[in-house]
């Protein structure tokens, strides 16, 4: 037999002297095909490398048994625990995982979202991109009846499965933790401003701040830039100090700002948290390990991927053809970042 490059079921079949269907048979250890066979038939296919096309075979099912997810930042422990909850609940259910990142890039998501289309996933998962303010690339999802469950960030205009926190209501406790401290000048670092998660907390911040008759201070809401790592919290923190600016709290949006600004208190010999108390958000392991430990409110991230795969499952099998919304709450854990006493 000539040495096949990309060795195919025919080729086998064609070599033994057999049918394409006894060789399919025989490769799935049909117990129809004899032992001596089904032997041959095996060794020819591992001498020759051959796999079976299971996407060719997937498309004539109609289905290629794989979910596509695209996140912004695979390095983030946040989104890499929601991978984890969709992985286990996919696998259990007989699926493959393609993991995507578009890096906070809107162009970037709108190739990797086409990539995935090609590849004919049966549905997709996605946290959008800090730049994401168009979602046609999604909405041929939904022309083609491919479902698709967004968690975290959201494309607010389409009508279509979530998964996501209660942001107002998480900013909401930590700042009203920061207030029963006797905290009464409290700064609140925000995002990116594109992101409805960014406005949901400056949202909860900001009615915080009423409830307890403290007035709004345009100074006190800082502008992070475009990023949600911990160079920009430092910088941020540095801006803020050098403008003569010294609250008496921070509420930050994520963890990686929140410990970008603790640095920074430190380098300016700002004691935390008997001068500035600080509060993080999502909890990332990081927290538990800077001095002092940062409070900071608890995001089920696990249980967010699984409830995303949770959705998309029904939707890809058929039970659900009726957007669900599902918002999970964020507690607060204290530590020693925002209180002396605890």
């Amino acid at each position: 037999m000539t040495e096949y490059k990309d060795a195919t079921m025919l080729d086998i079949a064609r070599e033994l002297k057999v049918s394409k269907s006894t060789v399919s048979r025989a490769l799935k250890d049909h117990p129809s095909i004899g032992k001596k066979t089904r032997q041959a038939i095996q060794d020819l296919a591992k001498k020759y490398n051959y796999h079976p096309n299971n996407i060719a075979y997937s498309l004539s099912k109609k289905s290629t048994k794989t979910i596509g997810v695209i996140v912004p930042m695979l390095s983030h422990y946040y989104f890499s625990t929601v991978i984890s909850g969709i992985e286990e609940l996919a696998y259990k259910s007989g699926y493959k995982v393609i993991i995507c990142q578009s890096a906070e890039s809107y162009e970037r998501e709108v190739i990797v979202s086409q990539a995935l289309l090609s590849s004919k996933v049966d549905g997709l998962i996605v946290s959008i991109s800090r730049e994401t303010v168009n979602s046609d690339h999604f909405k041929v999802y939904q022309s083609k009846n491919v479902p698709i469950v967004f968690f975290d960030r959201v494309c607010a205009d389409m009508e279509v499965s979530s998964v996501t926190i209660d942001d107002y209501q998480g900013a909401f406790t930590a700042v009203e933790h920061l207030i029963r401290e006797g905290r009464r000048k409290i700064a609140h670092f925000a995002g990116p401003p594109l992101l409805q998660i960014t406005q949901k907390r400056i949202e909860g911040y900001k009615d915080a701040l009423s409830a307890y008759g403290i007035p709004f201070d345009e100074n006190l809401l800082i502008d992070c830039g475009s990023g949600l790592e911990q160079e920009n919290g430092s910088m941020a923190a540095q801006e803020m100090l050098d403008r003569g600016i010294k609250p008496d709290a921070i509420f930050a949006i994520c963890d990686p700002i929140a410990i970008g600004v603790m640095v920074t208190l430190k380098r300016n010999h700002v004691n935390i948290p008997d001068e500035v108390a600080v509060v993080g958000f999502c909890d990332e392991p990081i927290a538990r390990v800077v001095e002092p430990q940062l409070s900071s409110l608890v995001q089920p991230a696990f249980k967010i991927g699984e409830t995303s795969i949770e959705l998309l499952l029904n939707q890809i099998n058929g039970q659900d053809h009726i957007p669900e919304k599902r918002v999970l709450t964020a507690e607060l854990q204290i530590r020693d970042s925002s209180s002396s006493t605890i």
